[in-house]
């Protein structure tokens, strides 16, 4: 039995849609613990993932009829994960919004397409591909290891120390004042992650968690 919120909801995720994307979320959501229901309405595609999916079942995802039958109202999240199929994308978040009660997530593949699903009611809609790109393309021409933007002010990313920085204090660097960005976190070689101070030492080898915008982040990686 799964687990119910506070309104009598299941906090299992259903997902729309077994391409590669929406395998990818739906074995992922699995891993993790969740329960997961998974619609397409293809056969062979449900037969091939009924092994490794605790529910799988073949539906026609844009009749409004076949999701109350599957009772798709009682869980909280529902991600439309279809993509090329533009029209039964928008159909599929329509039947999902005329059942109601779920927050809906969904896969658009443009900038037009985003704005007719969150026309009708997707709460939620994301650019897997779009994003995936633009993130490798920072990652390839800067020396971020690693970020997470929040919006086009704000990232925090994990770089190496900049060459220039080595065996210098963050109360000297002054990272702030002169790059516009905030050294939070500290690891030095063969210890864990720890918060910085102004005391900190920028030793050769160590990794820190800096936050600012992706711009002033990934021109203090790239110092030299």
């Amino acid at each position: 039995m799964s687990a119910r919120g506070n309104g009598g909801k299941s906090h299992g995720v259903v997902v729309v849609g077994l391409g590669r994307f929406g395998t990818y979320l739906a074995a992922s959501l699995t891993q993790l613990g969740h329960e997961v229901l998974a619609i397409d309405r293809d056969p062979q595609t449900v037969q091939r993932w009924s092994s490794q999916l605790d529910q799988v079942v073949q539906a026609d995802s844009t009749d409004e009829t076949a999701l109350r039958q599957l009772g798709i109202a009682d869980y909280e999240r529902v991600v439309v994960c279809i993509g090329a199929a533009v029209e039964a994308s928008v159909l599929t978040v329509l039947a999902v919004t005329e059942v109601g009660g779920s927050t809906i997530w969904a896969r658009a593949t443009s900038r037009k397409h985003a704005r007719i699903l969150s026309a009708v009611g997707a709460q939620h809609v994301v650019f897997p591909e779009a994003e995936t790109g633009e993130r490798v393309a920072h990652l390839i021409v800067s020396k971020m290891l690693d970020f997470i933007e929040f919006g086009d002010d704000f990232a925090i990313a994990k770089v190496r120390v900049p060459q220039p920085l080595i065996g210098r204090a963050l109360a000297e660097v002054a990272p702030d004042d002169r790059f516009g960005v905030m050294v939070v976190g500290a690891k030095l070689p063969g210890e864990r992650f720890e918060y910085a101070t102004p005391a900190t030492v920028l030793t050769e080898g160590s990794l820190l968690i800096v936050e600012g915008s992706i711009e002033q982040v990934g021109r203090f990686a790239g110092m030299t």
